[in-house]
């Protein structure tokens, strides 16, 4: 996604690209508390930063919890943006997103501070990064089909249509296969094809510092059952119930987040209290989204790209892979 510089390089590079810092990884790997630590480094010597969210549930006013969307507590009094500013009623597309993060690192930048991209939608990271494809509009008629299809089916089509997509796409990534597929079908060319094309990426105007964080997994599962656990202990069933009053059409993504669907169902079943197929339901639900990060992130982010198991202090691992911008 970009270029790599030496150390010696990137300090010459400064005065023509602003730095920029991005922390990704899984839900539950720490990266929040990371990126706000790294803020408080960055203000103790005297450079301002900003937390700009990259992850696609907390862009949503509707899901404070659901999405584990910061407190004004957590956040230390670090600026935070992009989050909770979407109404759940309109979708916020990639292209939605990039476009508002790069007005964010603009104006970061303008206002002599460094911002600090933070989350696990790998694809937003990726376009905000890459720039878009000029893709033209998918049928929806072609949607629903690609979408109706068996996994199997998926794959026998794209092997067909599109070899080189699938050859790239992981054997259960269901997601990409179906995007790869309606876009052959409805456009009449390769996704590959549109990617040659894309524009507005911002990676050749920044000095970008980056890490991906992939903690062992059994930790990181652990922390997702306890997420999900503490969402049900601090108003999710409340928060759920005032989303589904909303009557919103149900292939929004605010409805589709995790725990939404668990919960919705668990109301529909008149319980009275959360039983504990909810919280096996609910925290499967949330490890196997990590899980999918967690692959994502390991293959999709360039090479170059620093990869860090979390152990140790977060002052560790600050120093570990942002020296260079603390100097």
């Amino acid at each position: 996604m970009s270029t790599v510089y030496s150390p010696e390089e990137k300090v010459a590079d400064r005065a023509l690209h602003g730095p920029v810092a991005l922390i990704a990884g899984p839900t539950a790997s720490g990266k929040s508390d990371l990126a706000i630590e790294l803020a408080l480094q960055l203000h103790a010597r005297r450079r301002d930063a900003v937390i700009i969210n990259a992850d696609s549930m907390q862009v949503y006013s509707d899901l404070q919890v659901v999405s584990a969307r910061p407190t004004a507590e957590e956040m230390r009094g670090v600026p935070h943006r992009l989050f909770g500013i979407w109404d759940g009623a309109h979708a916020c597309s990639t292209a939605d997103w990039a476009a508002a993060a790069k007005e964010e690192v603009d104006q970061t930048h303008a206002d002599g501070a460094i911002p600090i991209l933070v989350g696990g939608t790998g694809l937003y990271l990726q376009t905000l990064l890459e720039g878009i494809a000029p893709i033209p509009e998918i049928a929806n008629d072609t949607r629903s089909r690609v979408r109706s299809l068996a996994k199997d089916e998926l794959r026998k089509n794209l092997v067909e249509l599109d070899p080189q997509a699938m050859s790239r796409i992981g054997e259960n990534d269901t997601q990409r296969m179906s995007r790869a597929l309606e876009v052959v079908l409805s456009t009449g060319k390769t996704l590959g094809h549109w990617q040659k094309y894309k524009t507005g990426g911002i990676q050749q105007e920044i000095d970008l510092h980056p890490l991906i964080m992939l903690p062992e997994r059994e930790w990181l599962y652990s922390r997702c059952n306890a997420r999900f656990e503490w969402m049900l202990d601090n108003g999710a069933m409340d928060e759920v119930a005032k989303l589904l009053e909303r009557q919103l059409h149900p292939d929004l993504p605010v409805m589709r987040a995790i725990g939404v669907p668990e919960i919705a169902a668990e109301m529909a079943s008149r319980s009275v209290d959360p039983g504990a197929s909810l919280k096996e339901r609910g925290s499967a639900s949330t490890r196997q989204y990590a899980k999918r990060q967690y692959t994502w992130f390991r293959n999709q982010s360039p090479a170059w790209w620093p990869r860090d198991n979390g152990e140790g202090t977060k002052n560790a691992i600050i120093s570990r892979h942002f020296e260079l911008l603390l100097q």
